[in-house]
């Protein structure tokens, strides 16, 4: 069968007809104006990569082979990505896709790489771990003592586990008669972190344990993403009681391990170091017993050897003949401090008396007892001499017994008598 056309209709096709540029440019502008494809996340495995100067271009397919895509990073981008791709792995990757028109290809301009499945949790937790340290959630400095002899301890696990019964088996050989408060809670799966976080407020609300024990019996890592479980990390944090983890792992490290303020392995493990042995506890008190038996002994041999020491050098240094000699000084001069005392004494007593008879002396009574009296005017001024009196006043005269009132009845004045006397001798 021919197929013909005519030549008005071969001009029509040719005026109608796009260019290889026009249709790229046309499937360029379908793709990259879609706003799903402006920003995508794809999800496969790194087939081939090439590191060139301007960028690091790679093959991304489907793990199964199925279909490939051409991707490429500019230089510029590559320090912003989480990880660089590599043969081999699988990767998540977000970029925008952008057609090439000189090979009519379409290829995918990335801009971030994050690991995929296991890598991709591996991501989360460093992420989580890195903003946690910033804060200052694992600093030893914040993490509390544990209680040497808890008298009540609490136990955050699974009641089906078999970390609860090792626990209780441990800590009833270890230390019996301690009570254990049990707070039930999911260990494993989605409902999990919820559940431990509710268990760990139960116990602080209950304000009666002093230390908590946060256990598990081991598991496959997909098992113990619970413990790495933001809502859970920071419960530890902020739980005010003492927590201790076992977890039940070996090699892997959880963010509440490095959390907890005191961690091991196993729960039984825990159990051990939450609380001393009793069997420990009294080997330990019989050996302080015998070292203090000990220690007290050499005190006494070493006291003892001391004062028998002593004891020899005041012999030899005859301290006894020393002190006799001192005593027979101390009596001679207690005899001469005596004898110099009376003496001092008597002489005061001599000084006294001589006084007393001076004052005696001295004393007008006295005076007045001898037959002499004082003569006072009214005014009691003493009357001293005859010129200060005239007659007429009233004179008051004490004697040594009494008083008598007189009356000047007559002056004569002596003096002038007894110069009268002497002058009528000279003339005579």
């Amino acid at each position: 069968m021919s197929f013909e056309l005519s030549n008005s209709a071969v001009d029509l096709i040719a005026d109608t007809a796009l260019s290889v540029t026009g249709l790229t440019d046309y499937i360029r502008l379908l793709v990259e104006e879609d706003k799903h494809l402006r920003q995508i996340w794809v999800k496969g495995e790194v087939s081939s990569a090439n590191n060139h100067k301007v960028g690091l271009f790679f093959t991304f397919q489907d793990p199964d082979g199925g279909a490939a895509i051409k991707c490429v990073i500019w230089r510029s981008q590559l320090g912003k990505l989480a990880q660089l791709p590599k043969v081999g792995e699988q990767l998540i990757i977000l970029g925008s896709l952008r057609l090439y028109p000189a090979r009519g290809e379409y290829q995918l301009n990335v801009w971030q790489t994050l690991p995929a499945g296991v890598g991709l949790q591996a991501l989360r937790y460093q992420q989580l771990r890195k903003r946690l340290e910033v804060e200052g959630l694992f600093d030893v400095e914040r993490k509390k003592s544990l209680p040497s002899h808890p008298q009540t301890i609490a136990v955050v696990t699974s009641p089906t586990a078999a970390a609860w019964g090792d626990i209780q088996k441990t800590l009833k050989q270890r230390y019996p008669g301690l009570h254990v408060l049990f707070s039930p809670a999911t260990v494993q799966g989605e409902q999990a972190p919820t559940s431990i976080v509710k268990a760990i407020k139960r116990v602080e609300e209950d304000k009666r344990a002093e230390v908590l024990i946060l256990s598990r019996g081991g598991g496959a890592v997909e098992e113990l993403a619970c413990f790495n479980d933001e809502r859970v990390v920071r419960a530890v944090a902020e739980c005010s009681i003492p927590i201790i983890t076992g977890i039940g792992h070996q090699r892997d490290e959880s963010l509440v391990d490095l959390v907890a303020d005191r961690r091991v392995h196993t729960p039984t493990a825990a159990a051990e170091l939450v609380v001393p042995a009793i069997a420990e506890l009294y080997s330990q008190h019989q050996e302080r017993v015998t070292t203090l038996y000990e220690v007290v002994g050499n005190c006494y041999t070493d006291a003892a050897d001391r004062l028998q020491l002593i004891e020899n050098r005041l012999r030899r240094l005859g301290l006894d003949r020393q002190i006799e000699q001192e005593l027979q000084a101390l009596s001679w001069k207690r005899q001469r401090l005596l004898q110099g005392t009376t003496l001092q004494l008597q002489q005061s007593f001599a000084y006294v008396e001589m006084l007393r008879q001076k004052l005696a002396t001295l004393d007008p009574k006295a005076v007045l007892k001898r037959g002499y009296a004082v003569v006072r005017q009214e005014n009691g001024i003493i009357a001293r001499c005859a010129a200060d009196l005239t007659e007429g006043d009233r004179l008051l005269v004490e004697l040594n017994d009494g008083e008598i009132q007189v009356r000047v009845t007559e002056i004569k004045n002596t003096r002038a008598l007894r110069d009268k006397d002497s002058n009528d001798h000279e003339i005579g």
